[in-house]
């Protein structure tokens, strides 16, 4: 691959660093759909998980390659440590792509070498060409990140990547792996790179970064501005601590203000191709696919997806926007996907509507999945007269996390009231298929059905977030439950939605509990955290 593909290539991450955001664990399943979402998005590479970490990430990564994987989808790459037994474990997942990289990465930088590593600067420069090359014999497209770039000194930098180059690593990822890093720094690093190194017009210089500073989208674009030509990023910004550089807000900067960044790309100011690839229309539907499936909530007043991005409370700005939109608005809405237009779908819709309208969401059902999910519409539609687009996230949401559950909720019921004891009976089927049933009471309906469930499953844990909202408007709307557990500073959550918050409260539990079980069968090691093994 040349230095300068002519465009910005857009590298998502949200189904592997994205992932390790505090209690965002995902499923089989839910992977599989933001996988395919993200390919109709248009993304250049899914980086789809740490095949090393645990079967589970292996199996998912190596779904991903052979669903998504196609000759005209997108390049599937899984991360690997710098050693061989996660780069062999890397070559095999993806193998079933048909463009496949392996991405592999060492630190560094001085900290990382003396207090995680343990390993001398001539170690490394021992280790990156051998391990670069290895993952070469491997797969044709390899990149090579120095972690903790951004505190790395550039002169030692600039050997590493000499090296990893010359051993075959076609793409260069410099990570602020601590978000330490200024939009001017951060420039100035990218800039230092394209002079001193000499073989670098060999490889596409790539740049990953952590928004602690909240300054991950600035660095980028300035990155951008000094010869980097790939972006790895996360839907809604998701990702360890403060998260990552979120894709939508890069892509629609170099959307919005394309005039201004074309020159950096030896551009006329005036060109109109886009400067990604992204199909900005399916913006707003993968930002809610990952919000429901990670039940990470996006904030409202969150850039191009939040609630309120296009929402006009002041009386000027109103009366503005009512005159011409451009007075207060620089992205028209159904840019990113945004539209008034609605299939209306009530009791009286059929299996075509509902399937055509959840593939629009980012959702293919087929088969038993597609039929679970019409038996839930139908139901809702009884209470409900009008079934929204939020309501049939909703709805197979619930469904994704109910799949490979270790515990299946099966019944719930309450007494509550004034003067009562609230009191809360709950049945749950175990993955074996015995049922079993219990009382419990709590200082209101919710806190009793909490407490039945844990008298069932007995998993030690701790509740850190109870939060409902409304799904949609109106009395008779769905209410939206997300709920997280710790256990050993490891965050576990679990979302769900019912016209009855007390149900949606319980599956919600219930759901965060499937995932602690599953963390607690299979611990994934940490691709930053895990130290290295012996070579």
């Amino acid at each position: 691959m040349a230095k300068d593909p002519g465009r910005v290539l857009i590298f998502d991450t949200t189904l592997r660093d994205g992932e390790q955001s505090p209690g965002a664990s995902l499923n089989l399943d839910e992977k599989l759909a933001i996988a395919q979402q993200l390919s109709r998005l248009g993304v250049d590479i899914i980086e789809a998980g740490f095949p090393f970490a645990s079967p589970g990430d292996f199996d998912a990564v190596q779904r991903i390659a052979t669903a998504v994987g196609s000759t005209d989808g997108p390049i599937i790459c899984g991360l690997a440590r710098a050693t061989k037994g996660d780069i062999k474990a890397c070559a095999e997942a993806v193998a079933p792509a048909a463009h496949k990289r392996i991405h592999t990465f060492l630190a560094t930088s001085d900290i990382h070498l003396e207090h995680k590593l343990r390993k001398s600067r001539a170690e490394v420069l021992q280790i990156v060409p051998e391990m670069v090359a290895y993952a070469r014999s491997l797969v044709e497209d390899v990149e090579f990140s120095c972690e903790d770039a951004g505190r790395s000194e550039p002169e030692f930098m600039y050997e590493v990547i000499e090296a990893a180059i010359n051993a075959g690593a076609s793409t260069i990822n410099i990570p602020d792996t601590v978000g330490y890093s200024t939009p001017a720094e951060f420039g100035g690093l990218i800039a230092g790179i394209n002079q001193h190194v000499p073989n670098i017009n060999q490889a596409v210089i790539s740049v990953h970064g952590h928004n602690d500073l909240g300054l991950a989208v600035a660095n980028f674009l300035e990155a951008v501005k000094h010869g980097a030509r790939q972006l790895e990023c996360t839907i809604n910004g998701i990702g360890e601590r403060a998260g990552n550089a979120s894709l939508e807000e890069l892509v629609m900067a170099l959307h919005v203000r394309r005039s201004y960044f074309n020159p950096f790309l030896g551009r006329e100011a005036a060109n109109p191709e886009p400067l990604t690839a992204i199909r900005t229309e399916e913006i707003y539907k993968t930002s809610r696919l990952v919000s429901n499936l990670t039940g990470m909530a996006v904030q409202p007043n969150k850039a191009i997806v939040g609630a309120n991005a296009f929402a006009h409370e002041s009386g000027i700005h109103q009366d503005g926007v009512l005159k011409n939109r451009l007075t207060y608005e620089i992205i028209d809405a159904r840019t990113i996907g945004l539209s008034d237009n609605r299939i209306s779908l009530g009791k009286l819709s059929g299996r075509s509507a509902v399937r055509a309208r959840l593939e629009e969401l980012g959702y293919t059902l087929s088969g038993d999945d597609l039929d679970d999910a019409f038996a839930r519409f139908k139901e809702l539609a009884d209470r409900k007269r009008e079934i929204t687009d939020r309501d049939l996230e909703a709805i197979v949401s619930d469904h994704t996390q109910q799949l490979q559950a270790h515990y299946q909720l099966l019944g719930v019921q309450v007494s509550c009231g004034t003067n009562l004891q609230p009191t809360a009976t709950v049945t749950l089927r175990t993955i074996d298929g015995k049922q079993r049933s219990v009382a419990s009471i709590g200082t209101g309906p919710v806190d009793a059905v909490c407490g039945a469930l844990n008298q069932l499953v007995q998993v030690p844990n701790e509740l850190v977030e109870f939060s409902v909202k409304s799904v949609t408007e109106g009395i008779d709307a769905m209410g939206e439950v997300t709920i997280r557990l710790r256990q050993n500073g490891r965050l576990y959550s679990g979302h769900a939605a019912d016209t009855d918050v007390v149900v949606a409260a319980a599956q919600a539990f219930v759901n965060a509990l499937n995932r602690l079980v599953s963390s607690l069968q299979s611990q994934p090691l940490h691709p930053q955290q895990t130290p290295l093994p012996v070579l």
